[in-house]
């Protein structure tokens, strides 16, 4: 329909377009904020901004002195191409082997693509501000990532972007040079969270600054750097209002920080930082209030006005006079453009199409609810004849007027060509002078890379020294670990007892710091979002942020090994030399330090982290075995000894051994010289004794340390710093790796996916509601939808309704030593059939007073009275109550449908029947409009359910519960008008129906405000300002205050009025004011009488049944219902599982050929103890993996379910238990049938079989020991440092195979040995397979001597073999007699305390004691952090 002829208003709008449209576009935003200012009023301290003067000196706090930036966008007709996700099947365990998935994948169809963008056009000119609006899923997102130059995540697949962008007359190849000169902030507050504010705009700013600058545009006048940054720090952070947030935390969900409002302003500081001419903004008002919002956009208008940047921003739930702020506005559905022109013509243009604006409703919701049945109203003149698709809407905007003459006024970006010259100029400006290392230029970045180098190395020391635990836990676990090993190799002897001793001595750190480094895939992991950030800011290129890190590293490192040198080297006896010491230190440290990077470069190159942690544990399984210690160089086979080259451990042990072995000389000394005993020890050195170990001398009876490791290593003393070479060399290399994968690696983005479960065979019919024409969605009439349900909606009462009553409530925290005092004196009530609405300005303690009415808060004390039906909350509380917090918290792998089942099976009454539950289940369903979701997916944001079906997800989880009493934070945060609008539709529903809701609310429309039927007020400090009814059309609220001297301006949101009102913005009065005010009302007093009546109400009348009941289900029942949702979670978690399985088959492979076909000579045996010894090592990897996953689910139980008494903290921990169990088999069974035949072991029942139980005997144990950990860390990093310590100091050294128990130290013998599970463990898998096995010794194994004269071998050696082991090979030589030092299996066996052949099955019975005893330590772990988490004190 034309625009033109649909209203006779409307072709008079269009030609006040053509007349305005570029030469006063500014005009209206400048007089739009002049009266936000006249109306706002100015107060010291109380918002963004306190005067102009700061909004100047914010702009002009960074001024580069080099010239204006200014760029003209321009984008026509541009399209981006996706394949279509729509709804697609979640991937299962078997869906990744599913042969029918895998023929369909490689030779099936090309998958469907789809526009999310389609034929976008506009310009935007420097000093002009574009507001881009749309509902979720509309591309408003996409645009502004194709308009800031970000096509790589579009194009990477199959996607193609299409059209012309132009920045100035660049093109946008052209453009990349400018990279940083355009800049996009993402809706995520992305920080350091141990960085202070001061260290995090510090950092922005030195990457932006060149090395002299001139001051307050003083050309003549340069200042240095430093003052400048410190000068340009000081007036930015005063002028965005955080400067007394300035040596605080910036903090995050984890780490207690600054607020989400400051937060948000840190991420506006960084943007001022870059000083980019062109920024784009997703969602920057998100979680702001609309005070703050407001003075936010403000800031954005003033830096359009005087530096002439060009901004385009996205922005929800957006008030009238944020609105007002943008010069041009552009309207998306589902990528197609309604509209595109001057942000004042907007309304006008589609009340010309026939829609209604309500009075008083924000603009910018009007125009995003045009598409929208359920909200939008239509004139009833033109009832039928609006447009209804996003098509219809494109085919009306074209023929429209508004259109020709937007596109008539576009400036041709070929004649833009000055503003490039000028931004080219700007930019070499800004540069820094030193050509040392620094930029060229073409170079995207400000600064130099020695500087960016210098910059984020002291920003790395900052982040380390913010989080001192996990440094300190890492400079812990070293010493720890180099006393428990020192102590364990304590003093060896200079004889040839040592020679088997000294290698492990020296491959300890090599392994110790193997594992530790492991810790460095999970960290990477975690500032891979904010380097991606500060990359497309143009603050540094990923290169200086590796070398970075990798310089951070080394004086860690430096302390770690030193204090580990120190202790181990001189507590084992090494050779004393001060050239051998630093020699043992400097290698250390390089190998330390290389094996960080490689794992930090394993973090880097893949995408996913179950990826990343597979290959950590290929990689420490290869490196352990292929270090030279376990299998010497000359004994490995051929076709893997090249690995032995490729492993910067094995050239770091090479260099240990020769280093400590050169010039060593070790006496031989029994049981190495042998024959020993009576009747031979008096013959002292002679021909007639020879020395076991290789390199000895008969004549001397010396063993030649350079002999001996040439003829067992094959290593040579020319070789230490050659070694130490080649793991510098392997060091720079793999520093090289990550900068490369991270300077080749593109943002995430494209189309979110929307996942159902496998067997749901309609997925691909089911739409999702954005998609659906409006035409056959819900119809609303001439008149458009109101708040309250239709007719036909069924009730969603609760069968029992309370009346929720407090007053006299004080909460008090401790802060820097003193109680401060958060809630003053509150009052009020909730009866059933009310919404009551919990506002006020930012930290007046809304949510504070939401969480101590709902019984969430964990620390400080509380006083005054909570009643629930007149009677105090009782034991049951948080569970016949529901609570929905800001943060969707789910689990993301169960359906909608599942999730809702768990909460109503878990939640509501025993005696109530399951089939009534999952009954009322599907009626929430209906009520909440989720029955065309109900067996999708919850997901994450971008694959799974949108923002606002998740906050449905959440409000439904709430609602199966039946509760008495609903609480809500801030469940609009985050939403568009629509969603947020849908969102108090449905709570208007549950009102209705008889429920009772409390819910904070931060920018509520006026449509949206009108919905609730009372309203608490809270001024700063926690004192009340109103609490009452609010009225129709909140007139009785709004009479409140304009009787007090504030009465609401026309076309003003009441709910932005009265949050003004009571900071002190309006109305001459002071926040006191308002509060005493309050207290000396006739409404304060009609209100307490009416809240004791309620109180009073109930009160004699006795608790209701099931009230003395914390939890609604008996604990067996909560056990089976959460071990069945998480064996859903495995079968669904497909990269979990198949990681798992997929390390175990190469770890078993890889050490089946390593070990191939054993043989039975005496170096044979000593290769079955390696082989079953790096069985052992399968476990790193796996719990490095694990624990993420469990903390995963403990974070979910901790942060919703257990708050909400769902179930008990023993149901989730038992079942967290018992679902691995399965998985565990499969590994034990996977490893077990690719590796035990390969070895060569025996084929036998009774051996394989008890070799497979021991197997899987431990998989439970390191399972367990793992979950241990995990139970009670606080973090993933912190649990990663960890394991290192317990694995390492606490399992594997004392196991028996490192050091043999005849030559552990006593201290550790008699008792820490036969308290390391990991000892029977060993025990009981080489006892089964060695015992019985003749011993055959090669050649080159024999011990060769001549026996005394007129003896033979056997009568010489008969009285020797009695007490001691071994053979000799010809009994009736009289010459060269041939000794082997074991005749059985059995023989090496006792050398490691296995005395009996029965010791085996004995110490497989003790592992499964462990095993019991491992998986109550898990138990202990979460019941210790359950401890942790008290309810505040209440008085």
């Amino acid at each position: 329909m034309d625009a033109a002829t649909a209203s006779g208003g409307s072709s008079a709008t269009d030609v006040n377009v053509n007349d305005n449209v570029n030469d006063n576009a500014n005009d209206n935003a400048n007089t739009a904020v002049d009266k936000i200012r006249e109306k706002d009023g100015v107060s010291p301290g109380g918002g963004l901004f306190d005067s102009d003067t700061d909004v100047r000196d914010a702009e002009h706090a960074i001024d580069t002195g080099a010239g204006r930036k200014r760029l003209t966008l321009t984008f026509q007709d541009v399209t981006v191409r996706v394949q279509a996700s729509g709804a697609v099947l979640g991937e299962t365990l078997f869906s990744r082997i599913d042969p029918r998935v895998l023929l369909a994948s490689i030779g099936g169809a090309k998958p469907p693509q789809r526009d999310i963008l389609h034929e976008v056009s506009g310009q935007v000119l420097p000093g002009e501000m574009l507001l881009v609006l749309g509902r979720p899923g509309a591309g408003c997102t996409s645009l502004l990532r194709v308009l800031a130059n970000d096509r790589a995540s579009f194009e990477s697949g199959s996607g193609t972007v299409r059209g012309a962008i132009h920045y100035g007359s660049m093109d946008h190849v052209a453009a990349r040079r400018f990279r940083q000169q355009i800049t996009l902030n993402t809706e995520d507050d992305i920080h350091f969270p141990t960085l202070s504010v001061d260290q995090t705009l510090t950092f922005a700013l030195k990457n932006k600054t060149p090395r002299t600058r001139p001051m307050d545009g003083q050309k003549d006048s340069p200042t240095d750097s430093q003052t400048f940054v410190a000068a340009a720090r000081s007036r930015v952070l005063g002028s965005l209002g955080i400067a007394h947030t300035a040596h605080t935390k910036v903090g995050n969900e984890f780490i207690r920080g600054v607020s989400g409002g400051e937060r948000k302003r840190v991420s506006l500081a960084e943007v001022l930082a870059a000083q980019s001419p062109v920024q784009l903004w997703d969602q920057p008002t998100r979680g702001l209030d609309s005070k703050t919002a407001l003075e936010f956009v403000e800031m954005l208008r003033h830096a359009a006005d005087t530096d002439r940047t060009t901004v385009v921003a996205t922005l929800y739930q957006a008030g009238n006079a944020i609105y007002d702020a943008f010069d041009k506005v552009l309207v998306l559905a589902e990528g197609c453009v309604l509209y595109y022109g001057p942000a004042r013509a907007a309304r006008a243009y589609f009340e010309g199409l026939g829609f209604v604006c309500p009075p008083g409703a924000n603009i910018a919701d009007f125009l995003t609810s045009v598409t929208v049945a359920t909200e939008r109203q239509i004139a009833p003149s033109h009832a039928g004849a609006v447009p209804s698709t996003p098509q219809e809407f494109v085919a009306a905007f074209r023929q429209s007027a508004v259109c020709q003459q937007m596109r008539a006024r576009e400036v041709d970006p070929a004649t833009r060509v000055d503003e490039v010259a000028d931004l080219q100029a700007a930019v070499a400006g800004e540069k820094t002078e030193r050509r040392v290392w620094t930029v060229g230029p073409r170079s995207v970045y400000t600064a130099g890379l020695l500087d960016q180098i210098w910059h984020c190395t002291v920003r790395q020391f900052q982040i380390m020294l913010g989080d001192r635990l996990s440094l300190g836990v890492k400079i812990f676990s070293a010493t720890v670990q180099a006393l428990v090993c020192g102590s364990l190799f304590y003093n060896m002897p200079h004889t040839s007892l040592s020679t088997f001793l000294r290698p492990g001595v020296l491959f300890f750190p090599v392994l110790y710091f193997l594992l530790e480094g492991m810790s460095e895939t999970t960290a990477s992991f975690t500032g891979r979002p904010i380097l991606m950030r500060h990359k497309r800011f143009g603050f540094y290129r990923p290169t200086a942020f590796c070398i970075a890190n990798a310089l951070t590293d080394i004086p860690v490192v430096l302390v770690q090994v030193s204090l580990f040198s120190l202790i181990i080297y001189f507590m084992a006896a090494l050779q004393t030399d001060a050239a051998k010491f630093f020699t043992f230190w400097a290698v250390t440290v390089a190998c330390t330090l290389c094996f960080l990077q490689l794992f930090r470069a394993i973090g880097a190159l893949c995408t996913r982290f179950g990826l990343a942690s597979q290959m950590m544990g290929l990689f420490s399984t290869v490196f352990f075995v292929y270090g030279g210690y376990l299998i010497p160089y000359n004994r490995m086979h051929p076709w893997f000894r090249w690995l032995f080259y490729l492993n910067p451990g094995a050239y770091a042990f090479e260099a240990l051994v020769a280093n400590e072995f050169d010039g060593l000389s070790l006496a031989c000394v029994a049981p190495n010289y042998v024959p020993y005993g009576p009747g031979y020890d008096d013959m002292g050195i002679t021909a007639t004794r020879g020395c076991t170990v290789p390199g000895s001398d008969a004549a001397t009876g010396l063993i030649d340390g350079v002999t001996y490791i040439r003829e067992h290593f094959n290593y040579s003393p020319g070789h230490v710093w050659r070694g130490f070479g080649v793991v510098v060399a392997f060091w720079v290399f793999f520093i090289a790796v990550t900068a490369l994968a991270f300077e080749f690696r593109s943002s995430s983005g494209g189309s979110s996916v929307l996942l159902f479960k496998r067997h749901f065979r309609s997925a691909a019919k089911v739409p999702d509601m954005e998609d659906v024409p409006v035409s056959e969605q819900e119809k609303e009439g001439a008149t458009g939808a109101a708040l309250t349900p239709p007719a036909e909606s069924p009730s969603a009462s609760a069968p029992r309704q309370s009346t929720f009553c407090w007053h006299g409530l004080d909460y008090y925290v401790k802060h820097q030593g003193a109680q401060l005092q958060l809630l003053d004196k509150i009052f009020g009530f909730v009866q059933p059939g009310h919404l009551v609405a919990l506002m006020g300005s930012s930290g007046a303690g809304k949510t504070t007073l939401l969480d101590v009415l709902a019984q969430r808060k964990d620390a400080g004390r509380i006083t005054g009275s909570i009643l629930i039906d007149g009677r105090p909350q009782g034991i049951s509380f948080q569970r016949l109550t529901g609570y929905c917090e800001q943060m969707d918290v789910h689990e993301d792998t169960a359906t909608v449908r599942e999730a809702l089942a768990f909460s109503a099976l878990l939640r509501q009454p025993q005696s109530t029947p399951r089939r009534e539950k999952l009954a009322y289940v599907d009626h929430i369903l209906d009520l909440l409009e989720l029955r065309p979701f109900a067996d999708a997916l919850i997901g994450v944001p971008g694959a799974g359910l949108s923002i606002e079906q998740r906050k449905r997800v959440t409000l439904g989880v709430e609602l199966v519960a039946k509760p008495t009493l609903l609480f809500l934070d801030e469940p609009t945060s985050g939403l568009d008008g629509q969603s947020a609008y849908n969102i108090i539709r449905f709570l208007r529903r549950l009102v209705d129906g008889g429920q009772a809701v409390l819910c904070t609310i931060h920018q509520p429309s006026a449509v949206l405000f009108e919905a609730f039927d009372s309203l608490l007020l809270l001024a700063k400090g926690g004192k009340m300002a109103y609490f009452g009814p609010t009225g129709d059309r909140s007139h009785l609220v709004l009479d409140y205050f304009a009787r007090n001297g504030a009465p609401c301006p026309p076309d003003t949101n009441p709910a932005d009025h009265i949050v003004e009102v009571i900071q002190g913005k309006a109305g001459g009065r002071t926040i006191a004011d308002w509060v005493d005010l309050w207290d000396a009302s006739p409404e304060r007093d009609a209100a307490y009488q009416k809240m004791l009546t309620l109180a009073s109400a109930g009160a004699d009348n006795g608790p209701p049944a099931g009230d003395d009941l914390e939890y609604a289900s008996p604990l067996p029942f909560q056990f089976r219902m959460v071990l069945h949702r998480l064996m859903v979670q495995l079968w669904r978690s497909p990269d979990y599982v198949w990681n798992k399985i997929n390390l175990h088959i190469f770890a078993a492979l890889f050490g089946g050929f390593t070990f191939w076909k054993m043989g039975n000579t005496a170096f044979d045996l000593q290769l079955r103890l390696f082989a079953i010894f790096n069985f052992v090592f399968v476990a790193p990897g796996c719990v490095n993996q694990m624990q993420p996953f469990f903390l995963h689910n403990r974070d979910l139980f901790e942060t919703r379910e257990k708050k909400s008494k769902t179930y008990h903290w023993l149901a989730f921990v038992g079942a967290q238990i018992v679902s691995e169990i399965p998985y565990l088999i499969i590994c034990a069974t996977v490893y077990f049938a690719c590796w035990y035949f390969t070895v060569g072991f025996p084929v036998k029942a009774s051996i394989s079989g008890h070799m497979y139980l021991q197997m899987i005997f431990y998989e439970f144990l390191y399972t367990s020991i793992g979950q241990a950990i995990a139970a009670y860390a606080p973090n993933d990093y912190f649990a990663a440092i960890s394991n290192p310590l317990l694995i390492g100091a606490g399992l594997i050294t004392f196991c028996g195979v490192v050091v043999p128990y005849a030559q552990m130290q006593p201290f550790w013998r008699y008792w820490l040995y036969y308290l390391d599970p990991f000892n029977y463990l060993v025990g009981g898998l080489l006892g089964t397979v060695i015992y019985d096995v003749p011993v055959r010794c090669a050649d080159q194994e024999y011990t060769v001597f001549d026996p005394p004269a007129n003896q033979t071998c056997g009568e010489y050696m008969g009285p020797f073999l009695q007490y001691s082991f071994g053979y000799v090979a010809d009994p009736d030589a009289t010459a060269a007699c041939q000794y082997c030092a074991y005749s059985t299996g059995g023989d090496y066996a006792k050398t490691f305390n296995l005395n009996e052949k029965y010791y085996a099955w004995r110490d497989t019975g003790i592992t499964a004691l462990f095993c019991i005893s491992s998986y109550l330590m898990v138990v202990v772990m979460m019941k210790l952090r359950s401890k942790k988490t008290k309810s505040a004190r209440s008085e």
